[in-house]
């Protein structure tokens, strides 16, 4: 049976540190969060950086607006947050509404100011191995590797997603030099022909397409590493609500023969929310 990478754990102890290390400096780190629109699950997850963010001693100010707020209007929100000598990061919750160009939106964010390290000048900077931000999942992914004993150096480590927020950036992290890096990387997609032959070729596998227990116990090799990066909610009648959470990956299977896995929740999630606090703290202690 897969050894449990616990990362809920291993975030708390990552906020201790940051608390301790914003106690430390005597500054106040701050975010802005800007939430476009009602929908209930970037509610949800904006209220959890909040509280992340109060733990730890970063002031999180949310600036909310409708979803059919003009494109020129949130601009301008972000250049005030862009001015303010009080605001250290900035980060625009996704998704926005359709008539908003996400990437209009990301390059208005101050660079300095970009936390969730998306915006054009700090994607590049992480291309050639001189990050300024390193977005929040794939960090964490990092640090669950390193953190559980699983460093992905010299390994064969197979991603399943080429979006812009997991595949691409993490892709980009782990085949560098350095810490955390060092790995042969593959990144499989919707046009990966032969895809469990590819996967089980993986030291670490990585899931990020999006699909519920895509990946089965048959895609893995005994013995592999298995990041799920995937927050899926399925119907479930025996659930006090009707539904629950599931990742990417077939948990109750892919543990049996995998040598460690990540669980959904408390996996990847927690994590990502760890790497954007310190993220903020670094913007800060750069603003010095």
């Amino acid at each position: 049976m897969a050894a449990i990478i616990d990362g809920k754990a291993i975030a708390a102890g990552i906020r201790a540190r940051l608390r301790d290390d914003i106690t430390r400096s005597g500054i106040t780190p701050g975010l802005g969060i800007v939430l476009v629109g009602d929908d209930p699950a970037s509610r949800v997850y904006v209220a959890r950086k909040r509280a992340a963010c109060a733990e730890v001693g970063i002031h999180a100010e949310v600036i909310e607006r409708s979803a059919d707020i003009a494109l020129d209007e949130l601009l301008a929100d972000i250049r005030t947050l862009n001015e303010r000598e009080d605001i250290h990061g900035i980060i625009v919750q996704r998704p926005l509404p359709h008539h908003l160009d996400a990437l209009t939106v990301t390059s208005a964010i101050a660079p300095e100011k970009d936390v969730d390290g998306l915006h054009p000048e700090n994607v590049g900077l992480l291309l050639i191995g001189q990050p300024r931000f390193i977005p929040a999942t794939p960090k964490g992914i990092r640090e669950l590797l390193l953190r559980s004993g699983n460093d992905p150096a010299g390994r064969h480590v197979v991603i399943l997603g080429r979006g812009p927020l997991v595949g691409k950036p993490l892709a980009a992290l782990l085949m560098q030099r350095g810490p955390g890096g060092g790995a042969t990387v593959t990144v499989c997609h919707t046009g990966t022909r032969d895809l469990a032959t590819i996967t089980r070729t993986a030291d670490v596998l990585i899931a990020a397409i999006g699909k519920p227990r895509f990946v089965t116990a048959a895609m893995v090799r005994p013995g592999t590493v298995v990041i799920d990066v995937g927050i899926n909610r399925i119907a479930d009648p025996a659930a006090p609500t009707g539904t629950r959470l599931v990742g990417d990956v077939d948990f109750e299977a892919v543990a049996k023969v995998a040598a460690a896995i990540t669980p959904v929740p408390g996996g990847v999630g927690p994590m990502t929310v760890a790497m954007l606090l310190e993220n903020v703290v670094e913007a800060a202690q750069e603003r010095r």
